[in-house]
């Protein structure tokens, strides 16, 4: 298969905000993955781009998009209520582009969490599911699950990908957080990985390696859902 070249977009949030997104198709597209980033690096991210290329290699269609932040250059993310109106608008784009397609949402730590906080809030239509890439549990230094409560208040199927190094979701923390969830959630672990799924090489492993794996659980968890 070859990958499919992403189609730079603009996703209207508001009647005075747009940003910028990129829509990445293979052919046949199995299912598509709304992909929000982390508060520290944007769409174009190499971590981005590799997850979006690996996915379309595996027949998952993703639609990256900047939130209002990022868009405008600022270091400063969006309050929560912004966040969700630039989920909300990502998903309806999706769903405009792939009617027909199943759909599933999720990002890298702060882009997840604000999907889940959307999700909660009002479930998004034709979501399957929710797929989070190190999600932020708390601060460093600073373990509780506070912002994990709003996770009772969702319906649909969530996969969690996290790094057993990772310093904002203390590991015993995390296993409970998804453990409430019953079966529902299902939590997957990477060995050494870190916050951004780096591994020290001691590890045995290379970044890529666990990048693979990340790809090759997505696309497990999507086909069974």
């Amino acid at each position: 298969m070859l990958a499919p070249v992403s189609q730079p977009l603009t996703i209207r949030v508001s009647e005075a905000e747009a940003v910028s997104a990129l829509f990445s198709r293979p052919e046949p597209s199995r299912a598509c993955y709304v992909l929000a980033h982390g508060a520290g690096a944007g769409m174009n991210h190499p971590f981005m781009a590799s997850m979006s290329a690996g996915l379309a290699d595996r027949g998952i269609a993703t639609l990256r998009y900047q939130f209002p932040f990022m868009e405008r250059g600022s270091k400063r993310p969006d309050s929560p209520r912004v966040a969700r109106t630039a989920v909300r608008a990502a998903i309806a784009m999706a769903a405009s582009l792939m009617p027909d397609t199943p759909l599933f949402a999720g990002g890298k730590s702060f882009g997840g969490r604000m999907t889940s906080q959307a999700h909660a809030e009002s479930a998004l239509p034709q979501v399957r599911g929710l797929i989070f890439m190190g999600f932020p549990l708390h601060p460093a230094k600073q373990p509780s699950r506070e912002r994990a409560e709003h996770l009772q208040q969702i319906s649909c199927s969530m996969l969690f990908l996290q790094g057993t190094r990772d310093e904002l979701a203390d590991l015993a923390l995390m296993r409970t957080v998804v453990e409430r969830l019953g079966q529902q959630a299902v939590l997957q672990l990477f060995d050494d990985a870190d916050h951004s799924f780096h591994v020290r090489a001691r590890s045995g492993r290379t970044d890529k390696e666990v990048l693979d794996s990340m790809l090759d659980a997505i696309v497990a968890w999507i086909t069974t859902h």
